[in-house]
């Protein structure tokens, strides 16, 4: 499954929220799933995030990293507005850098 997710973050949170974010990064690097890729994006300037993830069995390896419960835990109150969700359909990929 790929999946993008798009949120904003209230400003009082975006400290936080960005340090569960690379507890979270921290731990997916030290423990290296198989089968996941997942990458968040600040939109520039703003307190705005996107989120592209896959792996075959989402939500797994996640919910299993103690991080990403924290992570998790308080999301609703840390971000303002709706949050998107959407599943995506992959039509093609081109490999490139990542950065």
């Amino acid at each position: 499954m790929h999946a993008l997710m798009r949120y904003t973050v209230k400003p009082d949170h975006l400290q936080t929220h960005l340090e569960l974010l690379r507890d979270v990064y921290n731990d997916l690097a030290e423990t290296q799933p198989d089968g996941i890729a997942w990458s968040t994006y600040q939109i520039a300037e703003t307190r705005s995030f996107v989120e592209l993830v896959e792996g075959p069995d989402l939500p797994q390896p996640l919910p299993q990293l103690e991080s990403f419960q924290r992570y998790r835990i308080g999301l609703d109150d840390r971000c303002e507005g709706d949050r998107d969700f959407h599943e995506l359909h992959q039509i093609g990929a081109f490999p490139g850098a990542h950065n």
